[in-house]
């Protein structure tokens, strides 16, 4: 299969790279940019490991042939913040107890971020309605949602 060009933006980072037009953009991220944040949980679509920012809307990543996202910018967790300088929605997980095993982690927090950048100021149900595609297995929720209202509260 004859790989293809394509230019895209990851974490403000402009990148260049070859793929075939069957390539996930999961596996891209994961593979050949090494950006491991990036989990690949079920792999259809249905559990939210895999989101990401899609010229800033969430996606889920498993589901996205890497060729369609050609001139376009991608956020994946390690471009949220890094150990010296966190985002306030990293900050806030730790704080509230929002991480267990961490699986999810990085789905929950760029779904929260395109949340708060859609809609500041969320109730409780809207950030639970805006999460519902993203599994957790350890937290039920309840810390995610309050590290979510917490910074939403702060801007």
């Amino acid at each position: 299969m004859e790989k293809r060009h394509i230019k895209l933006t990851v974490n403000g980072k402009e990148r260049e790279l070859l793929v075939k037009p069957n390539d996930l953009l999961l596996n891209v991220l994961r593979n050949d940019l090494e950006l491991m944040g990036t989990k690949y949980g079920c792999g259809i679509g249905e559990c939210g490991a895999c989101t990401v920012l899609l010229n800033g809307k969430a996606v889920l990543s498993c589901i996205v042939l890497a060729i369609t996202v050609d001139g376009q910018s991608i956020t994946t967790v390690e471009g949220l913040g890094n150990y010296a300088d966190l985002h306030p929605l990293q900050s806030s997980f730790i704080k509230h107890g929002a991480i267990q095993c961490g699986f999810c982690t990085s789905g929950m927090l760029l779904t929260g971020e395109a949340l708060l950048k859609e809609n500041p100021n969320p109730k409780e149900e809207e950030i639970r309605e805006y999460l519902r595609g993203n599994l957790c297995r350890c937290t039920g929720y309840a810390a995610i949602v309050k590290a979510i209202q917490a910074v939403a509260k702060e801007a």
